[in-house]
């Protein structure tokens, strides 16, 4: 059984439990998953190197549910990213940024954050939203002892923005449900009160909604090119912001470059992108430093600068 299999039968399980609250026994139980996707946007290429994503504090479409339910949802979302190897998920309290200024609308404004983002050594920014939550039950119309279903349903939305450019490569709404059948005493629930009364259930129901993203985002960010920063020039030493998380090898060659120039329309006025940067020359990784940084040397060319943009060779 897999790790997923077992996390849902054990919330299957504390689903049971939280509603079956009648002194008569279950006579049946049946449970059953359902996750409905909703696609907004239109192997690893680069030899294992890990792209690095940021992933701002999740956002709410209520102002009702508590802070601390989001924020748990989204630990637990960065530790399960983390886990396939194939992003390195940071958390933006980490980077010592604070980018909730820049929420418009409920949503973030990716065109301020991507820059300064990119500047932090990501190649994408990650905006989560906890749509809604809500439990359902229905029952049999007659009968002391009915066939009760109750439905425990979350919907969440996730957005990706590359950060040199700002541009949108995922957006998909992801409504998850769980269904839960008994024969039992019918009884009425309220909503919103069941939902108060059983906050465990409710964080372990927004963390599998969210969780359930990963291999989507794993594949629209494979289609992403990878990137390093030079963090800082000491001499005949090069210190980058990447390093053996992200996948770098000792003895790889990285290729040098500088920022190309942003180019707006000229009607509009509108980003259109960045032109390639003038290539510098090549360095060659020789040891690791902190928890995710690279030292190397020159290989070839010169000028080298803090910002200038590293490549695989």
């Amino acid at each position: 059984m897999s790790w997923t299999q077992r996390t849902w039968w054990c919330l299957a399980l504390t689903l049971s439990a939280a509603v079956g609250c009648s002194t008569f026994q279950a006579a049946e139980t049946g449970t059953k998953k359902e996750i409905r996707d909703d696609n907004r946007v239109g192997s690893r290429e680069d030899g294992g190197v890990r792209k690095r994503m940021m992933v701002l504090p999740f956002l709410d479409s209520s102002d009702v549910r508590g802070q601390d339910l989001r924020d748990d949802a989204r630990a637990e979302f960065i530790r399960g990213i983390n886990r396939t190897g194939a992003i390195v998920a940071v958390d933006s309290k980490d980077l010592k940024v604070d980018f909730t200024k820049n929420i418009k609308n409920g949503e973030y404004d990716m065109t301020a954050i991507a820059k300064p983002a990119g500047q932090l050594g990501v190649q994408a920014v990650l905006e989560g939203k906890l749509i809604d939550i809500n439990v359902k039950r229905s029952a049999d119309p007659v009968g002391i002892f009915r066939q009760v279903k109750t439905k425990f349903e979350a919907q969440a939305r996730v957005r990706i923005f590359t950060a040199r450019s700002g541009r949108e490569i995922f957006n998909t709404v992801k409504t998850v449900t769980l269904e839960e059948a008994n024969v039992r005493v019918a009884e009425r629930v309220d909503s919103d009160r069941f939902l108060t009364n059983n906050p465990e259930l409710v964080r372990k129901l927004v963390e599998e909604a969210f969780l359930d993203f990963t291999p989507q985002i794993v594949a629209a960010l494979d289609k992403m090119s990878w990137e390093g920063r030079i963090a800082m020039v000491n001499g005949d030493r090069i210190f980058l912001n990447v390093g053996k998380i992200s996948g770098l090898q000792i003895g790889d060659i990285l290729k040098v470059s500088e920022d190309g120039d942003e180019i707006y329309d000229p009607q509009t006025g509108n980003y259109i992108g960045k032109t390639p940067g003038r290539m510098k020359g090549t360095l060659e990784v020789v040891s690791y430093f902190g928890q995710d940084g690279a030292i190397s040397i020159i290989h070839s060319g010169s000028g080298f600068r803090e910002s200038d943009r590293v490549e695989l060779y």
